[in-house]
């Protein structure tokens, strides 16, 4: 056998992923050299992608033009082959939601610390988030075309566009996603948990944003029953951190200083 029926046999049995360690254990008599040509021309050829270090997709005949398969493709077993545990973060799991307005051009993955050492030129479709531990219990899952993938609910992925602002281009476009999100926001019993796995000062501005900018006072107040049960006092906090909140104006109810401007998009 070589390594190209061995590749075909492996997608027609439903296997469309491997690592380059199940090819030496398949080919005990090939050198590395050997293996790594054969991957190298099979890739040249678009039967195969590389998506990430060792880590091999066998392009399936919808993406074979391009050349390039989406990452909703593959995510879960290349989380698998990593052995981390993961979700699909920001504007991905919004538009996975139904928040569909600005299509993303990237694919935000969720993951625990440490670090990926791979660098970015390797996969630049994939922008990865690091915790210290994944609230799984905020989780939601759905069939793929090769699986099983997890993504943030609805209430996580609101507090993730917040804190993690900067990745998606600025609270202007998380307001704008959370607009289309308010209609499953339900906080009720945030405080409990869900509160635990994010900063105070993003609840602020959080509800700042739902309750000025998108006037969803009825989920602000429950954001803001859960924040007061959570902590009794809170301090001040800028909108914008990376902007001055010198002579801010104050929004006295969530203790946000005002320092920036923020407009929705047209829906």
């Amino acid at each position: 056998m070589t390594i190209k029926k061995w590749i075909r046999d492996r997608e027609i049995s439903g296997y469309p992923t491997f690592s380059v360690n199940d090819v030496r254990l398949t080919f005990p008599n090939y050198s590395e050299q050997v293996i790594k040509n054969e991957l190298f021309r099979l890739s040249s050829q678009g039967i195969l992608y590389p998506v990430y270090r060792g880590f091999y997709v066998i392009i399936p005949p919808q993406y074979a033009a391009k050349r390039m398969v989406p990452p909703i493709y593959y995510i879960d077993q290349l989380m698998s082959y990593l052995n981390k545990p993961y979700y699909i973060s920001l504007l991905n799991a919004a538009a996975i939601l139904g928040a569909a307005h600005q299509r993303p051009q990237k694919f935000s993955v969720m993951t625990v610390f440490p670090k990926s050492t791979v660098s970015s030129s390797k996969n630049n479709l994939l922008v990865w988030g690091y915790r210290k531990e994944i609230p799984s219990d905020f989780l939601l899952s759905k069939n793929s075309e090769t699986g099983i993938i997890n993504y943030s609910n609805a209430e996580l992925t609101a507090i993730d566009i917040v804190q993690y602002e900067q990745y998606i281009g600025g609270l202007s476009r998380a307001a704008t996603i959370l607009d289309e999100l308010t209609e499953k926001l339900d906080f009720r019993g945030a405080s409990g948990n869900l509160f635990n796995y994010t900063s105070i000062a993003t609840i602020q501005r959080l509800g700042y944003i739902l309750e000025d900018i998108l006037k969803q006072k009825e989920i602000a107040d429950v954001l803001h029953t859960e924040l007061q049960s959570y902590v009794k006092h809170f301090r001040y906090v800028p909108l914008r951190t990376q902007k001055s909140d010198e002579n801010a104006e104050k929004n006295t109810r969530w203790k946000v200083y005002i320092n920036s401007i923020i407009e929705t998009d047209e829906i």
